[in-house]
């Protein structure tokens, strides 16, 4: 097994986190393998068992052994038939089903929505990264609705700064259990990785990160409240964990929500819904709005709360 062996100097960059460290240095490694390398036991600061959080001290002398790792399958176009919305020389507007992983991942190498691009618009290849051609955004695997996909690397640069800068606008339609009984809110509290479950988002976390979310009631149900739902900010899983946070848990949600025996098997799947999505056009500076309607299915669910 390899193993790389460090004496932190006086000019190293202290207070970075261990993971961050190594992966600086190994750089044919992600910052993903060096950590599960870390949790396997593979780090050790002071012949002590390290964390992948410990902070770097002057004078830590580190030693790490990890695994080679085995390359990651090339990204291959696929046909997998894709809903657009909208093309130009410039982006692509996808109305995406609940169910497509947006681009590969841990067990998902095929069948995701990077390898139809691929497909059906060979040029993206040569935008972005190789896993993410074109993809500036995503939404969770079980999220339907508009999407964007730049088309150009003018528009991928002009995308990108858009997001970070929140230029892009965006509404999402979601179910949520309750009456909630305010026409109107604002939800903000911060949000990070649960301090011992690093699968799930929470407010409970120790690396907290500002997150800011709107809504306003559409109609109320019986059990049930229809909202529209604005997120100012981008987090993970932002507002799923933010609703269940206000005691509203979407409907449907298998992380968050109530879980399947008390919702009763009522809902197919995650009520959230990717809405309208508003931004400057890269090609022409000015603002556009696209939308997708609530796909059948979830049109479904809301035909059977009116009852």
């Amino acid at each position: 097994m390899p193993k790389a062996e460090y004496t932190v100097g006086p000019d190293a960059e202290v207070g970075i986190r261990l993971d961050v460290f190594l992966a600086e240095r190994l750089t044919f490694l992600t910052r993903t393998q060096v950590r599960k390398a870390i949790d396997g036991g593979g780090a050790r600061v002071g012949g002590r068992p390290a964390k992948a959080g410990h902070r770097i001290r002057r004078g830590d002398e580190i030693v790490f052994e990890y695994d080679i790792p085995e390359p990651e399958p090339k990204l291959l176009p696929e046909p997998i038939p894709l809903k657009i919305i909208h093309q130009d020389e410039d982006v692509i507007l996808i109305d995406k089903p609940a169910g497509l992983v947006v681009h590969p991942g841990a067990g998902h190498f095929t069948g995701t929505l990077a390898n139809a691009l691929l497909h059906h618009f060979p040029e993206v290849g040569l935008i972005g990264s190789e896993e993410r051609p074109g993809i500036v955004h995503r939404l969770d695997k079980d999220t339907s609705g508009v999407m964007v996909v730049a088309r150009s690397p003018r528009a991928f640069a002009d995308l990108v700064r858009q997001f970070k800068t929140r230029v892009v606008w965006k509404t999402y339609l979601g179910l949520a259990w309750g009456r909630v009984v305010a026409s109107e809110g604002r939800l903000a509290w911060p949000l990070g990785r649960h301090p011992k479950d690093g699968g799930r988002i929470s407010v409970r976390t120790r690396s907290p990160k500002k997150a800011e979310t709107f809504f306003e009631v559409q109609r109320v149900f019986a059990e049930t409240t229809l909202l529209e739902i604005r997120p100012v900010t981008g987090r993970t899983h932002q507002i799923r964990v933010h609703m269940a946070t206000a005691g509203h848990p979407i409907v449907g949600d298998p992380i968050y929500g109530r879980g399947r025996r008390k919702e009763g098997g009522r809902f197919p799947r995650l009520f959230l819904h990717a809405h309208t999505l508003s931004f400057l056009h890269p090609g022409t500076g000015e603002r556009v709005t696209f939308a997708s309607p609530l796909p059948p299915d979830l049109e479904a669910v809301v035909a059977r709360e009116m009852d």
